[in-house]
């Protein structure tokens, strides 16, 4: 009998270490672009209910079932990083000055700000918080790491979450391979591209012979140019396709508070008629429920 369970529980082992997370279901859908789900972020975690950047906001978007959260990083006097978008606390706590004039013990002491500006009882946290939060259920894009990453990196294979982290970055892809070549077999890195720019498409074309990116985040403030018109087909097989609509001038004014008005000129249009099947929103639930509708998210 004894036998049998220790067999049993080493067979029930094997199949825990072997079992998929929610994370390498995500990494999977990216890496191989293939299948309609079209992926969901939330633009500073569920801001609209809870401070940004806050664990409480980011454990909403997690239920809420996105696929990934859009976070903010920042360092203090003391070298402790921190979840915030602004150098400065002014906008987002109950006090002032510089991140990088003060040191963890004071930013910890702090209560955050809604988006309201009324202060709450949730406080600061600190990147290690969230990544220990989002692992094996959320991938992260982390924005503005790429200042850091050098001493990022080492925070995330402490905290086993490697395989969690989206990087973006305006760089070109030498500069890209040449900075970050040896984080970029876990960490993904995406470029961005702004399509009003008159060498867009070399700038793309660039990326994709030398780095092969899984997405690429598009910026356009108008739809008339061809590049645009033509990235759907252009990109098919090789790249997905991020959009933002978190506000007018980075999708043509088809963002989120459009949708509310008329889904199908935003949303729709964005998935079908431009390609998406990534996209980062400041309406995370609005967005879920038409995907689901559509059968075009879990």
């Amino acid at each position: 009998m004894k036998k049998a369970l220790v067999m049993l529980y080493l067979c029930l082992l094997a199949v825990s270490v072997g079992a998929k997370t929610r994370v390498d279901e995500i990494r999977e859908q990216l890496i191989s672009g293939k299948g309609k789900r079209v992926l969901v972020v939330a633009h500073r975690g569920d801001w609209r209910n809870f401070p940004e950047n806050s664990l409480e906001g980011i454990e909403s978007a997690i239920q809420m079932g996105v696929d990934v959260v859009e976070l903010d990083v920042q360092r203090t006097s003391d070298g402790t990083f921190i979840l915030m978008h602004d150098a400065k606390l002014d906008r987002t706590t109950t006090r002032r000055g510089k991140i990088s004039e003060v040191d963890w013990e004071y930013v910890s002491g702090l209560n955050l700000r809604n988006g309201c500006g009324v202060t709450t009882d949730q406080k600061v946290p600190t990147l290690e918080q969230a990544l220990l939060l989002c692992k094996d259920r959320v991938m992260i894009n982390l924005d503005k790491a790429d200042r850091y990453f050098d001493d990022i990196y080492p925070l995330l294979v402490k905290t086993g979450t490697t395989n969690l982290v989206i990087m973006k970055g305006g760089m070109p892809p030498a500069q890209v391979k040449e900075r970050f070549g040896k984080y970029l077999d876990e960490v993904i890195y995406m470029p961005i591209v702004n399509i009003k720019s008159k060498d867009c498409q070399e700038v793309i074309d660039a990326h994709l012979e030398l780095l092969q990116p899984l997405a690429f985040e598009v910026c356009f403030s108008s739809e008339g140019s061809p590049v645009l018109a033509n990235l759907k087909d252009s990109l098919k097989g090789r790249s997905l396709i991020w959009i933002n609509t978190l506000w007018a001038s980075l999708c043509a004014g088809r963002h989120d508070d459009v949708a509310v008005k008329d889904v199908e000129k935003s949303y729709g249009y964005i998935i079908d008629t431009l390609g998406a099947r990534i996209i980062q929103t400041d309406r995370p639930q609005y967005l879920l429920d038409y995907l689901r509708s559509r059968k075009l998210h879990k």
